[in-house]
């Protein structure tokens, strides 16, 4: 992909600003994958969300949940309890995202023996070469 394709140029990138870059960096985030995931599944709870990602801070969490609300990728429901009960869902979209991420996880599993592999070989010619 071109980087034209990839940035908006002139009076525009300052209004808005490479979206496909940002789109990429906020749904391959580390954290953002981890919510889309636990939330295509079903509705889900901050301190569910918590527990089941692990190393993520609750700042962290709290900054990617809203980042993807804001982005149309969840959906925040708050019920009217004491203290307030609050779940996000995954959207549409974010649905359609999970299936794009089920298939790379897959692919991921089914070939990373052959990378690791690879990576021996490339670390183990370059121990060579430097020696």
């Amino acid at each position: 992909m071109s980087q034209r394709n990839i940035c908006v140029s002139g009076q525009a990138a300052q209004a808005k600003a490479c979206t496909v870059r940002e789109v990429l960096d906020r749904v391959g985030g580390k954290w953002s994958i981890g919510v889309i995931i636990e939330a295509s599944q079903a509705p889900v709870r901050f301190t569910e969300l918590e527990r089941k990602i692990v190393g993520i801070s609750r700042r962290m969490l709290t900054l990617t949940l809203r980042n993807l609300e804001r982005d149309g990728l969840l959906t925040r429901k708050v019920y009217p309890t004491v203290p307030p009960k609050v779940e996000y869902a995954a959207t549409d979209m974010a649905r359609e995202l999970y299936e794009t991420l089920v298939t790379l996880t897959d692919w991921a599993e089914r070939h990373r023996e052959a990378i690791a592999q690879s990576r021996k070989a490339y670390d183990s010619s370059r121990d060579v070469a430097t020696a």
